[in-house]
């Protein structure tokens, strides 16, 4: 049977039950303007130019968001539950293939309209469990539908798993300034990626590279 993922709702913006209404409409515009800080900027921005953008102080952003991960990961949690969406669909799609292309399609059309997506979702947070429990899923899931895509014979041999990895890093690479230098660019990538994943071609691949999900966002090792 096919990996299942979650299908919890990603928090509400609101917050927890309970909470006072100027509690919720704090924490809402701390998430609004961690959003737009982040897609403009990357995840690097600091959090006391969030709570300058919200129009709250600082004690306010910690009282809701203790550490910054747990910021990144709030923000980003209906990114991650759209993620979520595009496996369960590809899994349920009677051609792996086209299930595949689809992912890759849709996380890629995310990475390049949001410079924060990418970070956020491949990054280490030690305090966001759930966004930890849903990335093993999603590598579990797209491993299952590589060999699917494999055993129809629509996708070569040699692909591994790791090389959507490579497509997400090279991906990051093209994110511009502007939004629809991003597009294009990150379309014509995954175009070349995808001709090169058919099995038309007999040269064999290079070794697969040890990488994961969450090997993508570590500091590079230094040497010397």
């Amino acid at each position: 049977m096919p990996a299942q993922l979650s299908r919890n709702p990603p928090p509400s913006d609101s917050g927890p039950p309970g909470q006072r209404a100027d509690a919720r409409l704090n924490r809402a515009r701390l998430l609004q303007a961690a959003r737009e800080a982040y897609a403009l900027d990357g995840t690097d921005v600091s959090s006391s130019a969030i709570a300058r953008r919200a129009g709250v102080g600082a004690a306010t952003l910690y009282r809701h968001f203790p550490t910054r991960g747990s910021l990144i990961a709030a923000a980003f949690s209906e990114q991650l539950g759209q993620c979520v969406a595009a496996l369960d669909e590809a899994l349920q799609d009677d051609d792996p293939w086209q299930g595949l292309r689809n992912v890759l399609t849709r996380v890629c059309m995310m990475q390049a309209q949001d410079r924060g997506f990418s970070a956020a979702f491949l990054s280490r947070f030690p305090d966001a469990p759930d966004v930890h429990r849903e990335r093993a899923r999603a590598e579990a899931c797209l491993a299952q539908l590589v060999r699917r895509a494999k055993d129809t014979g629509q996708l070569r041999k040699d692909f591994h798993p790791s090389d959507v990895t490579l497509l997400l890093l090279a991906n990051n690479g093209v994110v511009r300034e502007s939004p629809a230098a991003s597009m294009a660019a990150s379309r014509r990538l995954l175009a070349y990626f995808l001709q090169s994943c058919l099995p038309t071609d007999a040269t064999p691949l290079p070794q697969p590279a040890p990488l994961r999900l969450d090997d993508l966002y570590k500091p590079p090792r230094r040497t010397g």
